[in-house]
């Protein structure tokens, strides 16, 4: 017995040690977090015009809460983005110590210097995008140590050398764009799918019609047999004829066998349950993790409906717990061989994937079997807006007015990254309350790309058929089925009018004689200078009035029915951080004519006669509830 206690001692004494160390894994020595050291070094490094970096604290234990960092499960440091902040100065070696980076996003700044050595040492990273920058001096070679990078983005900036022969040791790359650079030298032969080096005149010449725009691996194939003499001809033309016959006799062979074990597999087929469910992907996709069907039925237990957290047009959504206890969210696609079903797999699966920022759903992993296409989600424990605006807590809305400030800045970065800092750019496309899901710390994080369509730069619209929810679509998108950015622009103008008035936007209204969609009502309401009728009840006198109108008059920019009169996101941003808002307001006052013309159609002034009046199917999704 003595033993038997004394060993359990051991187990116990052992676990409490694998405890200690694992909370200790960031902490140097001297007790402080490497992480934070690192990061604060970055920030040192750089210049900071518009403080976005304000809460990256020194004396902080836990970088996770900062702006612009992401960190995994298990608590380290895995994401970097700050793309698009106007950040000056150079990037630190220090990044270096972040060895448990997995993305690393900080294009479109001004960030000069050379790029570190040091970037060598994070062997997680798969995404690394230093683009439309000012980096300078020799790519380094040490680029090549990244076993696990997936794309690598270098284009737009100063740099000179050559493209590092080390990277051909990477054989994770999906795509590599040095273009626009001062590049020189002979090019390494790399596995990526795509290699841009256009812009590199050492490389291509002055000239672009070299074919240096995009340059792929090069094909399996036998060398030319340009060493037989000429005398040989008449024999090689017979070797040829004889080679073909037998060739063609062997593939005849190939082509029965194939019919056969088709045949057969077909035939045995129903005995197996998913016998393809551990089949290779079908596509790279990065860092994602690739699950077996068997894992996300048991995680669900066995897609339980009391698992069910929502559901939308393409699927249902499940909670689950993986063996190793981390909760997720399931979404099963239904349908997935009929029109839309696969396409909407791939679109969801390879947009998401390369999608990565703090106010983005992040695509964990995915399954693909012969009867199955399911993705893996974090779960989101406070849901969505749409669910959380009407919950109280002690008497008071969860979502009060300085959570949903932070909402609408959560959801405008996100998408601004969607439109402007993607390529191609994403469209969402069914922008609302109930698609913004709220991390632990009420955070706004952009889901379900369900209906998410990559435009290519060079294309202003994308012509699909009508999908989304009444009351959210923009007037051109009912009109014609051209969706845009500005779209989407539409979608957020209607989420910031949910965020003030807590209501539905085909809800509002309800006890009048007469539907009236919320969108028309506000533009009364706010006409007649009754804004204190249209905020959400439960708020009280518990907001700020002047941020009310400035809210509402954001929201009527984005919702104007002529899109080109809509701002972009950027500018959306903008207003809402208090900058340039009153300049453009005053100009949409003095455009504002009594119908706007869109596409040369005159369109009703209610936003409820034009869905009355569309003759296009809308198929309405709900997708709400913690995914």
């Amino acid at each position: 017995m003595a033993r038997k206690r004394c060993i359990l001692y051991e187990v116990l004494g052992f676990v409490f040690w694998i405890f200690i160390e694992s909370s200790l894994a960031t902490l140097s020595p001297s007790g402080v977090n490497y992480e934070v050291v690192a990061l604060m070094a970055i920030k040192t490094s750089l210049h900071d015009p518009y403080n976005v970096l304000e809460n990256w604290d020194v004396n902080s234990v836990d970088p996770c809460s900062w702006r612009m960092v992401t960190c995994s499960p298990d608590g380290y440091v895995s994401a970097l983005g700050l793309p698009s902040q106007s950040l000056s100065g150079t990037l630190s070696p220090g990044i270096g110590n972040l060895t448990n980076l997995q993305s690393v996003l900080l294009q479109n700044n001004a960030i000069s210097g050379p790029i570190p050595v040091s970037i060598g040492k994070l062997g997680k990273l798969h995404t690394l995008d230093l683009s439309n920058n000012k980096f300078s001096g020799y790519m380094p070679s040490s680029l090549g140590d990244l076993i696990n990078l997936n794309y690598l983005r270098l284009n737009n900036n100063s740099l000179t050398g050559q493209v590092p022969e080390s990277l051909s040791n990477v054989d994770s790359l999906a795509l590599v764009d040095v273009s626009f650079n001062n590049l020189s030298g002979s090019l390494p032969k790399l596995s990526a799918r795509a290699f841009k080096v256009v812009g590199n005149p050492l490389i291509c010449g002055q000239s672009s019609g070299d074919n240096c725009s995009l340059v792929y691996p090069e094909p399996l194939s036998f060398p030319p047999d340009n060493d037989k003499d000429q005398s040989h001809a008449g024999a090689s033309h017979r070797v040829a004829i004889a080679f073909g016959v037998s060739f063609g006799t062997a593939f005849l062979i190939v082509i029965v066998v194939m019919l056969l074990i088709g045949w057969r597999y077909q035939h045995n087929k129903q005995i197996f349950f998913d016998v393809n469910e551990q089949r290779d992907a079908e596509f790279c996709l990065g860092n994602l993790r690739r699950y077996t069907f068997k894992e996300l039925r048991a995680a669900t237990d066995h897609f339980n409906p009391k698992n069910i957290l929502g559901k939308g047009g393409f699927g249902i959504v499940y909670k689950g717990c993986l063996n190793d206890g981390t909760t997720v969210a399931v979404k099963r696609l239904k349908d997935y061989n009929v029109a839309g079903g696969e396409i909407q797999f791939q679109t969801e699966v390879e947009t998401i994937s390369l999608a990565v920022h703090r106010n983005l759903l992040r695509l964990w992993g995915f399954c693909s079997t012969e009867n199955e296409r399911l993705l893996v989600y974090p779960f989101m424990p406070n849901g969505s807006v749409a669910s959380r605006l009407k919950d109280y807590v002690h008497g008071k809305p969860i979502l009060d007015w300085l959570r949903r400030k932070r909402i609408a800045l959560g959801t405008a970065r996100g998408l601004v990254y969607l439109h402007e800092q993607c390529d191609p750019k994403i469209i969402h496309r069914d922008v609302k309350a109930a698609n913004i899901l709220l991390d632990e710390y009420f955070e706004a994080v952009v889901g379900d790309f369900g209906l998410a369509k990559l435009l290519d730069h060079h294309e202003s619209h994308v012509s699909t058929a009508v999908r989304g929810t009444v009351g959210h679509i923009a007037p051109e998108y009912l009109s014609t089925g051209q969706s845009s950015e500005k779209t989407d622009v539409f979608g957020f103008g209607i989420l910031l009018l949910e965020l003030v008035t807590g209501q539905k936007a085909v809800d509002f209204g309800k006890g009048t004689n007469q539907k009236v969609v919320m969108l028309d009502l506000v533009k009364r309401l706010h006409q007649e200078g009754k804004l204190s009728l249209m905020v959400d009840k439960d708020l009280r006198t518990n907001f700020d009035r002047i941020e009310l109108e400035e809210m509402v008059q954001v929201a009527l920019l984005c919702t104007q029915f002529n899109p080109s009169h809509r701002p972009k996101m950027s500018e959306v941003l903008r207003m809402l951080e208090g900058d340039g808002l009153a300049e453009k307001w005053e100009a949409s006052q003095r455009a504002e004519t009594p119908r706007h013309r869109a596409h040369g159609n005159s369109l009703p002034q209610r936003y409820y006669d034009l869905i009355e009046e569309s003759s296009l199917v809308v198929e309405a999704m709900e997708l709400s509830g913690p995914r």
